[in-house]
């Protein structure tokens, strides 16, 4: 388990990471040389609003807007937590 990241971090995509949605899967993606990471669920969605201008607050705001009744705070941070400690997020 990874430590909940600082409500105040910026997450955005590490320079070696580029985010597509691939056809051939039909499934968003994470592409860095010589490694393809395939998202699941509404991973895509969340990778979507790290862009290094939100924090982890505004972006885990913006997911309980669109889903009340799902548990976003823990399952983001976690999310976020585990991407940055594997070198996805900066």
């Amino acid at each position: 388990m990874h430590p909940a990241p600082d409500d105040t971090w910026k997450p955005a995509l590490s320079r070696s990471v580029r985010f597509r949605h691939g056809r051939a899967r039909g499934a968003d993606v994470l592409l860095r040389p010589e490694r393809v990471e395939i998202l699941h669920g509404h991973a895509g969605a969340v990778l979507k609003l790290c862009d290094g201008h939100r924090d982890v607050a505004a972006i885990v705001a913006a997911l309980r807007a669109l889903h009340p009744d799902a548990p976003v705070t823990e399952e983001v941070a976690a999310f976020l937590a585990r991407l940055r400690a594997e070198g996805w997020l900066s």
